[in-house]
């Protein structure tokens, strides 16, 4: 790991990377206290603005025809700038179209920015390597996800919103323009294909995409929400819940990138679906307020185990296709974004637990697709 540490795009990515998931957790720290408490908006304003946030990530195709007039890793850099002028324009515009607006260009910065960052990753470390670093990424990610809800903690009683959006967002804008003056590249690196790309071959890489997709949403949708309507969990016991999830995952990420090495794709993500069978089926079934927050635990932890997908294509993809089909994968991903929340909300009107029934089963149809894998074959 020290040799890849020593390459310019590693450092690159990585810095992005904390810039990124920083800003997105405290927009997400900060988004219903604001939203409620400051614009006083009600429930079915926040669920607009949720749905609309995904709308950037459905449209993460559109990376491909960006890429005709910008480089890869330039993008890169503007795309953490959008993120950081998002939220540092968020406490200026105090009303729900303003939340939209600065929420639509938040959203567009982090799904650009993940979408470069996974097509970048796949073509500068190799089959062996890149799992290693996807890991490294969770890691740092988790890691920065506990720094930044410290940080908000503690500069909350003091700062207001307004203030608080500008600071994080002034400093990723800063960290951004160091960026543009960067040169990470390899000219021996394959060059991409500047359209977009499917491929018959690509197939259950498109289809395990989509089923992780609609299994993030339920997770994301429906998890927490159970935790708080029917087991009464405090503000402070969810805050409690994140803080262990993050700590384990920023230990835990690295071991799950080796894991992939050492035992493949296939293994591992067999069991992240075989597991996920049963957590989403205790979701719907547990009575014990303890249960269910070990499984919101290991649901998170599991969540980790995707980036097998993405090594899974890097082994079977012609090297030139890496960069159109990241993004044409991100796409895919976020079609279950947009219509699941909208679906399973009202599945859950119906019963609290048909959304849990649901995962159980696409995690079933996911165990079974998963079995094709075949790293061997392009």
């Amino acid at each position: 790991m020290g040799e890849i540490k020593n390459r310019q795009m590693y450092v690159y990515l990585i810095v992005f990377t904390i810039c990124s998931t920083a800003g997105l957790q405290a927009w997400r720290t900060l988004f219903d206290n604001y939203a409620v408490g400051v614009l006083g908006l009600e429930g079915k304003h926040i669920g607009a603005v949720q749905s609309i946030r995904e709308i950037p990530g459905f449209l993460t195709f559109l990376v491909i025809y960006l890429l005709l007039i910008i480089r890869e890793h330039t993008l890169s850099a503007l795309s953490i700038m959008i993120l950081g002028i998002g939220i540092g324009i968020a406490g200026f515009f105090p009303s729900f179209y303003g939340l939209i607006f600065t929420t639509l260009v938040m959203s567009f910065g982090f799904h650009y920015y993940e979408t470069t960052n996974q097509s970048l990753t796949l073509q500068y470390f190799d089959k062996n390597t890149s799992p290693l670093v996807f890991g490294k990424q969770r890691s740092v990610a988790a890691a920065s996800n506990v720094g930044m809800g410290l940080l908000i903690f503690f500069v909350a009683p003091v700062l207001s919103f307004k203030q608080i959006y500008l600071f994080v967002g002034v400093v990723i804008i800063f960290v951004s323009v160091w960026g543009f003056f960067q040169n990470p590249t390899d000219k021996n690196i394959i060059p991409q294909r500047k359209r977009m790309v499917f491929r018959k071959r690509y197939g259950l890489f498109y289809f395990l995409t989509l089923m992780a997709g609609a299994r993030r949403q339920i997770f994301i949708a429906f998890a927490v929400f159970l935790l708080v309507k029917r087991f009464n969990f405090s503000v402070q016991e969810i805050a409690v819940l994140f803080l262990i999830n993050n700590v384990i995952n920023y230990y835990l990420s690295p071991f799950i990138g080796k894991s992939i090495v050492r035992f493949g794709e296939r293994k591992v993500l067999s069991l992240e679906y075989f597991s996920l069978i049963f957590i989403f089926l205790s979701y719907a079934l547990t009575e014990s307020k303890l249960i269910i927050a070990c499984l919101y635990i290991a649901d998170h932890i599991f969540f980790n185990f995707a980036i097998g997908v993405r090594t899974y294509f890097q082994k079977i993809a012609d090297p030139k296709d890496i960069a159109p089909s990241m993004s044409v994968s991100f796409a895919i991903n976020h079609i279950a974004a947009v219509l699941f929340p909208v679906i399973g909300g009202f599945l859950w009107m119906i019963d609290y637990r048909i959304p849990f029934v649901c995962g159980a089963v696409f995690s079933l149809v996911s165990l079974a697709a998963v079995q094709k894998i075949r790293t061997d074959l392009k």
